[in-house]
């Protein structure tokens, strides 16, 4: 009864996803098909048993606004933004980026009164405006994306106007800045500023919402790190309490940095293996090199060539470039295959 053919090309990604209405029984399904062009395609479908149509319409239109916001495009080209359907689902509003310190570094900022500390979480970045016009979530790349029902519930319960960034974490949100509230923009006010009026609106505690636990004595900056690390928290992050908020990320330094416990990197699928294992690449220049391999978990949907991962590592072998110990963290759909470069690797130190 509707159709409708999506188109995704970046780099060598060219990917095809499909999704369709269709009578059954007396009702409606939605099915959909995803994989590279000119593959056979993966299918699945998105109602167990039919549905009335309404309903069926209501799930297909969310499906397709979901890959649109990320990428995908009915025009065969595959070029982003290419329709005004797609245009619209695009904003200017862009995150502020951290850039990643050392232990040493992360030992000043500790003993410095002009830095508060925060816990760096284990999620997906995420802001969210919310306004007379509706509730919007916006990843990192500033297209619009879908929010988990118990976030988009909690969020609008705050009865406020306003543009807050943070870190959402299944169907958890973590708030740390805020930059609108109310018609105000927030972004040049310093941001210990910022984070009063975030703990003004936001709860400091929830089950789907809440505020990220800040630190600014030396003191309690020593324990909560000391306990991070303890429970195998991701890191840290440590921002300037004077500093307005921009956006994008410094070439170095900046007012908004992060100790990481471990590395993480994006990597290209570049091959999948037998035994829920796929290949891993990342490009040096424009060329591919191989990074590894990395076993995908029983609770994650095995990725398909091409797609953007998340893969935790202890470090890389300078010889080969793969990463030792991986461990599988899901897709990534806000990163760009621009992105998963070899530069983001940190190596084995040398003996």
């Amino acid at each position: 009864m509707e159709h409708i053919t999506l188109y995704f090309r970046e780099g060598s990604s060219d990917k095809i996803y499909q999704a369709g209405i269709h009578p059954k029984d007396g009702g409606f399904v939605v099915h959909f098909a995803y994989g590279r062009r000119g593959s056979t395609l993966t299918t699945g479908t998105k109602t167990q048993s039919p549905v009335d149509y309404p309903k069926a319409k209501s799930i297909f239109d969310k499906l397709v606004r979901e890959k649109t916001a990320k990428g995908y495009t009915p025009g065969e080209s595959g070029t982003p933004y290419q329709h005004s359907d797609k245009a619209q689902q695009a904003t200017d509003i862009l995150p502020q980026l951290l850039n990643p310190i050392e232990r040493d570094e992360a030992t000043a900022l500790v003993c410095d009164p002009q830095w508060v500390m925060q816990e760096k979480f284990d999620g997906r970045r995420l802001l969210i405006r919310c306004n007379a016009q509706g509730t919007d979530g916006i990843n990192r790349s500033g297209l619009i994306v879908s929010l988990p029902q118990p976030i988009l519930v909690a969020v609008e319960a705050l009865n406020s106007q306003f543009i807050i960034d943070g870190e959402c974490v299944g169907e958890k949100f973590i708030a740390f800045d805020l930059l609108e509230l109310n018609g105000t923009d927030l972004r040049s006010q310093p941001y210990r500023a910022r984070l009063v009026m975030l703990n003004n609106i936001v709860p400091s505690q929830g089950d789907c919402l809440s505020t990220a636990a800040t630190t600014i004595l030396t003191e309690t900056k020593k324990t909560m790190l000391e306990k991070l690390k303890a429970t195998n928290a991701e890191g840290a992050v440590f921002k300037r309490q004077d500093a307005p908020y921009t956006t994008g990320r410094p070439a170095s330094g900046g007012p908004a940095l992060k100790l990481k416990f471990y590395e993480t990197a994006s990597f290209l699928v570049s091959q999948i293996n037998e035994q829920r294992s796929v290949s891993l690449a990342l490009l040096r220049g424009e060329q591919p090199v191989p990074a590894g391999n990395v076993t995908i978990p029983p609770n994650h949907a095995v990725p398909t060539q091409g797609d953007i991962v998340e893969v935790r590592y202890l470090y890389a072998f300078p010889e080969s470039g793969c990463v030792y110990q991986p461990v599988y963290l899901g897709r990534r759909d806000d990163i760009l295959r621009t992105a998963c470069t070899t530069g983001q690797l940190k190596f084995k130190a040398a003996a």
